[in-house]
């Protein structure tokens, strides 16, 4: 584990392990670098693996937090900058889940493509809230009315709120596993009780407000796109929409896999992503 300390004074964690070509691992929202660890030990064979806890994410450590500036997405790409520059990565892959594909959007927006190499993006639409003219946010259906409540609810109690949000989408195994109260909820729910609401309101009103659909046609490096067919949060449409304003983008829908479909078809996510690098698929 690396410390990097970014102008602000923020101090970051980075896993860094294997050998080969550099990988920028970046994770959802509310969540961290520990996300990546069933995929981490696979890739560190043919890859040197770079995995962040964003700023404002994570438990709560005794050296982050010190820095000046809140952790919104523009923050949260310019620490992005500064990582890829402290290693002296030579354009490296991103692959992005979820916010973490956000963060790479806003890179690119904010400091172009030069430090970028490759793009894997996993089961993100470049807009979360919908309106009258846009249908592909969140549900299909989440207005700026229903964010602030949400927003509203984080506040009064952040974990279970966050589980609702996972779990009461479109997917039905998600709100079976959720009404169930299965193991796997109430070890998520343990986690999120850890984690300090305020940091990931911040966030998460920054990534509201962010509409990358005007940088998707810039996108002029390699982009491979990975979404679950069965996600809680997007349908197909969401899917064809991305693929559909990047040139040359390779598209693949795990069919059956939620907003996580790297970790529910793990060999068919590696075996993708080693081929888009090498640039054999």
């Amino acid at each position: 584990m690396k410390r990097v300390t970014v102008e602000d004074g923020e101090t970051l964690e980075v896993l860094v392990r294997g050998h080969g070509p550099p990988l920028v691992l970046l994770h959802g929202w509310a969540a961290d670098l520990a996300i990546w660890s069933r995929l981490t030990e696979h890739l560190t064979h043919d890859h040197t693996v770079y995995a962040w806890t964003a700023r404002g994410h994570g438990v709560p450590r005794p050296h982050a937090g010190g820095g000046s500036e809140p952790p919104v997405v523009a923050r949260m790409a310019s620490d992005l900058a500064a990582v890829i520059a402290h290693f002296k990565l030579e354009r490296p892959t991103l692959v992005g889940h979820s916010m973490g594909a956000m963060v790479a959007w806003q890179m690119a927006a904010d400091h172009g493509l030069e430090a970028i190499g490759r793009l894997c993006l996993i089961d993100q639409t470049p807009r979360l809230v919908t309106d009258e003219g846009w249908r592909l946010g969140i549900y299909g259906d989440w207005s700026r009315e229903r964010d602030q409540a949400f927003v509203d609810d984080l506040r009064a109690d952040f974990a279970e709120t966050v589980l609702r949000l996972i779990s009461l989408g479109h997917n039905a195994a998600a709100r079976h596993h959720y009404q169930l109260n299965s193991r796997g909820i109430q070890r998520m729910r343990e986690m999120l009780r850890g984690r300090e609401p305020e940091p990931h309101i911040t966030c998460w009103r920054s990534l509201t407000a962010a509409d990358y659909r005007p940088l998707l046609p810039s996108l002029t490096v390699p982009v491979m796109l990975v979404y679950g067919g069965a996600s809680n949060y997007y349908g197909p449409e969401t899917a064809a929409y991305v693929a559909s304003r990047i040139s040359g983008a390779a598209l693949h829908v795990f069919d059956g896999a939620d907003h996580s479909p790297h970790l529910a078809d793990r060999d068919r996510f590696l075996g993708l992503l080693r081929g888009f690098i090498t640039g054999d698929a």
